[in-house]
């Protein structure tokens, strides 16, 4: 065959009137006489793939150089903007990856022009979702950034992840198949080789319904999976750490936990009671009618099981009480509805000032029957007040000692300042028993403890101890019963009033955990840290679940909504992020407040509109709904004091008394309105289950 194969080349050196067609003939000719049927068959293979002059031909993009990467994706592109519809938000999550694998592989290739025509091409595609990465990667332009740059090294590190029905997959495998020397080939090496493609059927994951797939291709936006991306980067998927390699983050069930049969009947009787005792206004719903609504609405979301949740104690007659007044409550509230035409809905908010505190006051809380404030000190003690001014009962008679009723009580037991206070759930009662008032109150303290107090004889009644630091904030579950704490040492601890010891602890934080709070459905929680980071946690078993990354400061406030769907928190330098916790995406930042810090938030029932105070005296009104315009921001003085003018339009205005210019702030064009109080820091704000918006401050002369 050797032979052959040099006679062949003399044959057509030396017969320059010869065509190579006529000598490839006659060699076939001589192969096919002689009985080398192989070395014939191998030799019509090279021919077919050789021009007249004996150069091979590209029949393969792969062999077309750097342009290959360009016509694969161009070709993978169209396929999936031509598919069924159903299939086409899917599929195109496979395009990110693609483009940032290609394009690296083209660079480490020493391929630069083509590499930057490749990204200049496409990049328009990818801006709205992957701004950052974009940026990062036009620094690359030679082989020497892949092994410097840190977004080369996270992409090269680890496997991009993405997942699709088995329906989708197989169809991704018949056109690769189908054009593999037309760009398959190219599109399969890097899929094999960087892709984490992970199937799942059908009947298996309700995301990959029908339904659900039909429904996410009316969809205009385009949200990245839960579950793809790399693990610590990716921003659809906020995952808890960059070394999870493949492993991805559990679906969160964010949905409302439904009461019991049993109990959901004995609501409804009391209600189906009260409806005949009170029948509602012409065109207004029974409570009945009210409370199946709801039920349905929650039985149609995702809800979590019973095991995914902490046990709870069996209902006694005060929660029954206590839902149906909620079902009262939420039926007669005042409705907040969206902005129409330009105008942000109407929100009151009742401000209760505290004077001569000689700024020792730390802490307030409002009770959720609204009859109750209760403050704590720098001092060592907590009181209370009732809000109406009414004199509150006193402690039973103990040894003769007068019990009259007094306008407040004094909790002493602490034995370093109190950084926190938190009243257990209560609804307002309408009976005189007042079977759903509130009957406990926690607080926490620098010396390492939190107690809980009796509001009927005004004692301490348990001692928590546990953590190595002072305890920096408290707060009750949404069904009592649980409460959680964060301290010095890093650390967050869920409790139950039952037990003195902890039930679960979080560790993740690199600095203090400042602040607590549940998910609605009691079946995850949220910390913020001094760390600049959020992390989200799964109660049952304390695991990290998402971790929320993007304060330029100390975080200050979080805030759950209460369709549990979006999380707000605030850090001191007068930003809020809002936060939708089902993909892990950063929704929107909303600024106003002065600096110093936005100390509590809270939502209205619909979870459209959120209100914030802190530091600057003011408390400001905002739209969840509205995404911000950076053309309708303007300036604003957020820097509290008397007289002052909140108008966008003020550049600079004197504070009280015109001694000193206050600080000039951005206000994003999702505030709604502001209120400014007279030398005020606003400690809480906390909105009523009629939407009423309560806040609570402390007078500085």
């Amino acid at each position: 065959m050797h032979c052959v194969s040099i006679s062949f080349l003399n044959v057509g050196s030396h017969d320059s009137h010869r065509t190579l067609a006529d000598c490839r003939c006659k060699v076939l000719e001589y192969l096919s006489k002689k009985g080398y049927n192989r070395t014939e068959a191998m030799l019509r293979m090279e021919s077919a793939n050789q021009d007249v002059d004996g150069r091979p031909i590209q029949t393969r993009v792969e062999e077309s150089g750097g342009v290959k990467y360009g016509k694969a994706f161009d070709l993978f592109r169209i396929w999936i903007e031509e598919n069924l519809e159903i299939y086409k938000p899917d599929l195109r999550r496979l395009l990110w990856p693609v483009f940032v694998y290609s394009f690296l592989d083209l660079v480490s290739q020493w391929f630069p022009r083509e590499s930057k025509n490749f990204f200049n091409s496409y990049r328009e595609i990818f801006e709205n979702e992957h701004e950052h990465d974009l940026r990062a990667l036009q620094a690359v332009a030679l082989p020497e950034h892949v092994d410097s740059s840190e977004i080369a090294k996270i992409y090269y590190s680890q496997r991009y992840r993405v997942t699709l029905s088995q329906t989708a997959f197989y169809n991704l495998v018949g056109f690769l198949e189908s054009k593999e020397k037309e760009g398959g080939a190219v599109l399969v090496s890097l899929i094999q080789k960087q892709l984490n493609v992970c199937t799942v059927e059908r009947t298996a994951d309700e995301q990959f319904s029908l339904a659900k797939l039909i429904e996410r291709a009316k969809r205009p936006d385009d949200f990245p999976a839960e579950d793809e991306g790399i693990p610590g980067h990716n921003p659809g998927s906020a995952n808890v750490t960059q070394g999870a390699g493949t492993s991805v983050l559990t679906r969160l069930k964010l949905g409302q936990m439904t009461l019991d049969q049993e109990s959901r009947q004995d609501v409804l009787g009391e209600l189906q009671n009260e409806d005949k005792i009170n029948p509602p206004a012409p065109g207004q719903s029974s409570l009945a009618e009210a409370f199946e609504q709801r039920i349905k609405r929650e039985e149609s979301e995702d809800v979590p099981g019973r095991t995914e949740l902490p046990p709870r104690p069996p209902p006694i007659a005060r929660d029954i009480a206590m839902e149906v007044q909620k079902v009262k409550e939420n039926r007669d509230r005042f409705q907040i509805s969206g902005r129409t035409g330009g105008v942000g809905p109407g929100v009151s908010v009742t401000m209760f000032t505290f004077h001569n505190t000689n700024d020792s006051v730390t802490c307030l809380d409002f009770s959720g029957d609204y009859r109750l404030v209760a403050a704590g000190f720098d001092l060592h003690y907590i009181r209370v007040w009732s809000l109406d001014g009414s004199p509150l009962p006193g402690p039973p008679e103990l040894d003769g000692q007068d019990s009259r009723p007094t306008a407040s009580h004094r909790l002493i037991g602490h034995s370093g300042p109190v950084y926190n206070v938190s009243f257990a759930p209560a609804t307002a009662s309408t009976d005189k028993q007042g079977i759903t008032n509130c009957r406990y109150l926690l607080s926490c303290s620098a010396d390492k403890s939190v107690r809980l107090w009796s509001l009927e004889s005004w004692a301490c009644v348990v001692v928590y101890k546990g953590h190595d630091g002072p305890v920096w904030d408290v707060t009750w579950g949404p069904h009592g019963h649980y409460f959680l704490t964060g301290s010095l040492d890093r650390t967050a601890r869920l409790w139950s009033t039952d037990r003195v010891d902890y039930l679960r602890l979080f560790v993740g934080h690199d600095r203090d955990v400042d602040h607590v709070c549940f998910h609605p459905n009691s079946a995850y929680v949220f910390t913020g840290s001094c760390d600049k980071m959020v992390r989200m946690w799964l109660v049952t078993n304390g695991y990290p679940v998402r971790m929320f990354t993007g304060h330029a400061s100390n975080i200050t406030a979080l805030a759950c909504s209460p369709d549990g769907k979006i999380l707000a928190s605030a850090d001191d330098s007068g930003t809020i992020i809002l936060w939708d916790l089902a993909p892990g995406k950063l929704l929107k930042r909303m600024r106003g407040h002065g600096k110093g810090g936005i100390w509590s938030l809270t939502w209205s029932v619909e979870s459209t509109v959120l209100v914030s105070g802190g530091a600057d005296g003011t408390v400001r009104v905002w739209d969840v709904q509205l995404p911000n315009d950076a053309s309708g921001q303007g300036k604003v003085i957020g820097e509290g004091g008397a007289g002052q003018n909140m108008e966008p339009s003020v550049s600079n205005v004197s504070g009280a008394g015109g001694k000193k210019k206050a600080k000039e702030v951005t206000v994003t064009s999702d505030q709604i309105s502001a209120f400014p109080t007279k030398k005020s820091p606003v400690y809480k704000v906390m909105f009523t289950q009629q939407n009423l918006v309560l806040a609570g401050g402390a007078f500085l002369p």
